[in-house]
């Protein structure tokens, strides 16, 4: 990892060598300015506005504007003369919880590593104080020729260094509150609070830049001399939402839709109602069709009454208890049982198997 920065840190009279190296990197996609005539590129010239002819970078210094439009030249040794004691070095000043540093003050992340072997004992023991502790600390340092404030911070078995806003560079929040009253109700809240509910939490890790890898991609194909694949449809709305209970009460449901909750909880309720009703038009177009069930269900009822009072009294028994949903197998089961009564007991029994066989 390259450092971009060699000091120490200054805790007490305890002194730990370390290099400062970028914690994060920037995977944005950059672009060059051209001319879309011919593609060639465009490039910035430093002219000075007194000669109008371009200057090298060796001729080019530092001056402050003035209010009245002046300009007074400030050069390196000049900078070089102030007093700066956190030059090469990163000074505490105090230990805080962390709860106290405001996330608007939070600037840009760095690593702070171990600057040869002797380095590793104090740097360990200052990372080990501040996770038994649960506090940060905060230093003074100066970088790319100006001091700063920074926040150190134990990150697994490395200590982190935030950049921290000035307390006078952070904005007050007054002039970007609503200017209106606004009265929220409860059961708006109670909405709300199901939407997050629904959309629950995230594995942060499995975020990425959807619009870098499409841009990406574009140029990848121009670079081909392809056609990029075609834009993916955005998702329809359901029209436009007139208030906001409807907003949160679609929030809710595209939520829930969109995390597969087609069963259980809320989402799974609505769904199951509707496959009941389902089955239920279902299961009486059955019964007044074939009617394959009632016959199943009176089976063992027609060997009985044959065994007791013979065919014709268990088709008429079979005929009572269907009455309904199972007429017309009853009616069935009735015409077999009348023409039984002129066969013997033999015939009787092989006729209603046989029935009993036709309607399976």
């Amino acid at each position: 990892m390259q450092s971009i920065w060699n000091g120490a840190i200054s805790f007490g009279l305890v002194s730990i060598p370390v290099k400062l190296a970028n914690a994060t990197v920037n995977h944005a996609v950059s672009f060059r300015q051209i001319h879309t005539e011919d593609g060639g590129r465009i490039r910035y010239r430093k002219v000075c506005e007194l000669e109008e002819k371009e200057v090298p970078s060796s001729e080019i210094g530092k001056g402050y504007e003035d209010a009245d439009g002046s300009i007074v030249p400030i050069t390196e040794e000049d900078l070089a003369s102030l007093p700066l004691p956190t030059t090469r070095t990163i000074d505490i000043v105090a230990f805080v919880e962390s709860e106290r540093i405001d996330p608007l003050q939070m600037g840009n992340a760095y690593y702070l590593m171990v600057n040869g072997a002797p380095a590793a004992k104090p740097y360990a023991l200052l990372r080990e104080a501040l996770r038994r502790s649960e506090r940060v600390a905060i230093a003074k340092f100066a970088l790319r020729g100006r001091e700063r404030l920074g926040m150190l911070r134990v990150v697994e078995d490395v200590i982190a260094m935030h950049t921290l806003h000035w307390p006078d560079e952070i904005r007050s929040p007054d002039q970007a509150a609503p200017e209106t009253d606004v009265t929220v109700r409860d059961a708006e809240l109670d909405l709300a609070d199901a939407l997050m509910d629904t959309l629950g939490d995230v594995d942060l890790d499995s975020l990425h830049d959807d619009y870098r890898e499409a841009v990406e991609e574009l140029v990848t194909a121009k670079a081909e001399g392809r056609e990029p694949a075609p834009e993916k449809e955005p998702a329809q709305g359901e029209g436009t939402v007139i208030d906001l209970m409807s907003a949160l009460e679609s929030s809710v449901r595209e939520a829930k839709r969109s995390r597969g909750e087609d069963e259980g909880g809320e989402k799974g309720k609505d769904a199951e109602v509707t496959s009941l009703s389902s089955r239920r038009k279902t299961g009486t177009r059955a019964k007044s069709g074939s009617g394959s069930g009632a016959e199943k269900k009176s089976a063992p009822a027609k060997k009985t009454a044959s065994s007791r009072s013979g065919a014709g009294k268990s088709a008429s028994s079979s005929s009572r208890a269907k009455s309904g949903s199972g007429r017309s197998t009853a009616k069935k089961s009735a015409s077999s049982g009348s023409g039984t009564k002129k066969s013997s007991s033999s015939g009787t029994k092989k006729k209603a198997a046989s029935s009993r066989k036709r309607s399976a």
